[in-house]
């Protein structure tokens, strides 16, 4: 009895165990239900016909299907009285897209549960390949292979050995933990072996977390020689687990360390040090860093973020993120339409050596809430905000021990219309009140009161062109006549030390960036804002504004560009072209034209190539503590040399000191199978506590022993 592409046949469902008895008499063209809880059983074949001998045989093409295995021959022969199956090659079985198998011949029983496989290999989610003279399965669960290799690289077939492999003497596969267990196995490089292991277990890769050693990575240093980190990661369950990474070298004996745990609401990581070392001998080191959020009810968050390290070098030494100063701090918020809530107290530690922490405003603590109402009989739009700040020093000192309390209540209303011919005019009138409550500090009174009524017009004339080409133009030019008169005595000044003057606070009423300092007096503010949208994805935009007032604010200073009665000339734009290119300036530049304050950042991205710098200038200025002008570039990028290579490079160099601070060089090999990452980073900067360093990293990653993938960009050719 023959069928072309034959469906559901009784003999596939006494194949897979899956008909009963009852059904024996079913005629082969109609469907059969398989038991209740089973996926149903497909057979397809060129040709399937009983012998006398009661033994099924399926040929040319043959493909079963159940769930989600998929079982690919040339010819199936199922005895039914031994209920065993002879499967002739080339066979594939597919299982989920996660485990296929290839073998030449196979016997097994009819669940598939248990057999022998001759000739066979196995890849596991599509990265790692095992190749054995002989495969049996056990129970369904355990897959054993017999004089095994094992490999992720792409395996050519003129007989050259793949870039790594690991040969074993028998592998057992657990599909149910998804572990693989190897005896007897060697680590071999281009076919020579560098690695002998009696036992060893590793995880397969679609197995997401598993207790075990992760990649070491090598690292030396000028300070603390060479060294090796290698991480162990514990899995503490599903929503949990902690990674132990024991760095030694000659100079240091240090235990990192993370920890992850994620919650039904909210999200938690720590990660830290424990150091002995000689650098300074006898002391203990470390840092902590850690950061966790938490959804709260009626849709309020709560986030915590802590930050703290032994000493000032310490982050230097050990290549941790370069920071001067350390931030931690725990906050509640709510943002909604229509209000804003945000409260939190923050901590400071400084590891600058000129600092004096006593004498700093270590700890802070803000709390902000703002609702906006749209009134029907006025219209417009009405903001109220309510303001709660205060920092404290741990000095004891006069002056210089100085903690101040801060309550500020605003009342703002706003409106815009639409004037003939497309003029935009908006009306802004807001009051004020600020209670100072300051502590430690002779020079002020205890508490002081302000009262700051302000007030502002403002008008827009929007344009848009559209060209024949395409290209859509922009052009917006604004002038704002604006009013704020302080009432109150002069306070001290902790909060608004910098101030910044840029395209986003040209139409600002005061660009301090706190209420202990205001703007006073009538001011003209007035820009032009164009930009020029082209249909092949370039665009370009830019900013220019002023602002003229009528009395000079000895709290401004020359940097910031609003010093004297009429500020510089600020200058701003940005270049986009496509996802290419992307330039962005900004400039201050007084009634001479001499640049005060200048800033250019730019990126490039090609197939290839992939550059980044930015150039920063700032003019001498006292009252920021800055004696001589400060000049830097920074720049970084990467080269795609050839397939799996890549080049990449850093620099900053203080162009004022003509000498470079930090840079270094990396080189990166990746493929299907390996990653071999390559840097050397020199720091240049000298201070009490820290030293110029020089940093060597090292790191080879194996591709197939975790869930992602190798690149198949830079899969190797047999070519």
């Amino acid at each position: 009895m023959t069928a072309r592409r034959l469906p559901l046949l009784l003999a596939t469902c006494a194949l897979l165990g899956l008909a009963p008895p009852a059904l024996a008499q079913t005629p082969f063209n109609q469907p059969i239900a398989a038991q209740e809880g089973d996926d149903p059983a497909v057979l397809v074949a060129d040709s399937v016909y009983v012998t006398p001998s009661r033994e099924l045989i399926a040929e040319g093409n043959v493909e079963a299907f159940q769930g989600q295995t998929r079982l690919r021959a040339q010819r199936i022969r199922f005895d039914r009285e031994t209920g065993t199956l002879t499967i002739d090659g080339p066979i594939r079985i597919d299982e989920g897209g996660e485990i296929t198998v290839l073998a030449s011949y196979a016997e097994l029983d009819r669940d598939l549960q248990n057999g022998l496989l001759t000739g066979a290999r196995m890849v596991l989610n599509q990265q790692l390949q095992m190749a054995s003279l002989q495969m049996t399965r056990v129970g369904g669960r355990y897959t054993q292979l017999y004089k095994t290799a094992v490999t992720s690289c792409h395996v050519c077939g003129d007989g050259r050995p793949p870039l790594w492999q690991i040969r074993a003497r028998k592998i057992t596969h657990d599909q149910q933990e998804k572990q693989l267990y190897f005896e007897d196995a060697q680590f071999l490089i281009m076919d020579v072996p560098v690695m002998y292991f009696p036992g060893m277990r590793l995880p397969d890769p679609t197995l997401k977390r598993a207790t075990g050693f992760l990649f070491p990575t090598v690292r030396s240093t000028s300070n603390l020689g060479t060294g090796v980190r290698v991480p162990y990661f514990f899995r503490l369950g599903d929503h949990a687990d902690l990674t132990l990474s024991p760095y030694v070298s000659a100079k240091t004996r240090t235990m990192d360390f993370r920890y992850r745990q994620a919650f039904r609401r909210g999200r938690l990581q720590l990660e830290g040090a424990y150091t002995k070392d000689d650098l300074r001998p006898g002391s203990t080191r470390g840092y902590l860093f850690g950061t966790a959020y938490f959804d709260l009810p009626r849709g309020y968050r709560l986030d915590i973020s802590t930050q703290t390290t032994t000493d000032n070098a310490y982050l230097s030494d050990y290549g941790l993120p370069d920071l001067d100063r350390l931030r931690s701090e725990v906050s509640i918020s709510r943002y909604r339409l229509d209000s804003a809530f945000r409260a939190r107290i923050i901590e400071f530690q400084s590891l600058r050596d000129g600092d004096n922490e006593a004498e700093l405003p270590t700890v802070m603590l803000d709390a902000t809430l703002e609702k906006r109402y749209f009134p029907d009989r006025i219209g417009g739009e009405l903001r109220v905000g309510l303001d709660i700040h205060g920092h404290h020093r741990t000095s004891d000192a006069d002056v210089l021990g100085r903690d101040v309390k801060r309550l500020t209540a605003d009342l703002s209303w706003r409106k815009t219309w639409t004037l003939a011919g497309g003029l935009r005019a908006q009306w802004l009138m807001d009051i004020s009140a600020d209670t100072f409550d300051i502590n430690q500090d002779s020079t002020y009174a205890n508490r002081i009161d302000r009262l700051t009524p302000r007030a502002a017009l403002t008008f827009s004339y929007p344009m848009a062109r559209v060209g024949r080409n395409g290209s859509v133009q922009y052009l917006e030019p604004i002038v704002q006549l604006g009013w704020t008169e302080v009432h109150g005595p002069a306070l001290p000044n902790d909060e608004s030390t910098f101030v910044e003057f840029d395209r986003g606070n040209l139409l600002e009423l005061s660009r301090f960036p706190a209420p202990d300092r205001r703007e006073d007096g009538p001011t003209l503010a007035y820009g032009v804002n164009w930009a020029r949208y082209a249909p092949s994805g370039w665009q370009i935009s830019g900013t220019m504004g002023q602002v003229i007032r009528k009395t000079a604010n000895p709290s401004l200073t020359q940097t910031s560009g609003l010093s004297g009665t009429t500020s510089d000339v600020l200058v701003a734009g940005q270049i986009r072209l496509a996802d290419k290119l992307s330039l962005t300036a900004r400039s201050l530049m007084d009634n001479a034209f001499s640049l005060s304050k200048a800033e250019l950042r730019a990126h490039w991205k090609s197939e290839r190539t992939q550059l980044s710098g930015t150039y920063l200038w700032l003019g001498a200025d006292a009252a920021e503590a800055r004696a001589r002008a400060l000049s830097e570039i920074w720049l970084a990028g990467a080269y795609d040399v050839s397939q799996g290579w890549t080049a990449s490079a850093n620099l900053r160099y203080d162009i004022s000191d003509a000498r470079a601070t930090r840079a270094g060089v990396g080189f990166v090999y990746r493929n299907e199978c390996v990653t071999v990452d390559f840097s050397v980073n020199r720091r240049y900067t000298t201070t009490t506590s820290i030293e110029p360093t020089t940093d060597f990293g090292f790191t080879i990653a194996l591709s197939g022993f975790a869930v992602e993938q190798g690149s198949e960009k830079y899969r190797r050719s047999c070519s």
